[in-house]
């Protein structure tokens, strides 16, 4: 059966999550005695039991790997209060991990500085 939708049920699912993810960290859980945290991207295995939720910091408050733990620690809470709002049967297991995307590209434009 050929699908006519842009993209595939693993991709609207993340878009989903992510989300549903913005709106739980305004709502009801804060985050403001870590930073400003955000998340930016999240990776789910094929059968959407896992899922890896990559976040940012602006103005932290504490060191990265802290916020990273506290995160992890607060993932039963997040998932919570992911599941009634998640349209599909099972909600996936998420694990935190740091987005260091804008620390490289900090480096890379530094480098590219130093040789012009």
């Amino acid at each position: 059966m050929i699908t006519k939708k842009p993209f595939n049920r693993v991709d609207r699912v993340g878009r989903e999550i992510l989300d549903i993810l913005g709106a739980i960290i305004v709502k009801y859980i804060d985050l403001d005695n870590l930073g400003f945290v955000t998340f930016t991207r999240i990776h789910i295995s094929k059968d959407l039991k896992n899922a890896k939720v990559f976040f940012s910091v602006l103005n932290p408050k504490k060191s990265i790997h802290e916020v990273n733990i506290s995160l992890n620690k607060k993932k039963k809470a997040f998932k919570k209060y992911l599941g009634p709002q998640l349209t599909i049967k099972n909600t996936p297991d998420i694990k935190f991990y740091y987005d260091d995307t804008s620390d490289y590209e900090s480096k890379i434009n530094a480098l590219l500085k130093d040789v012009n």
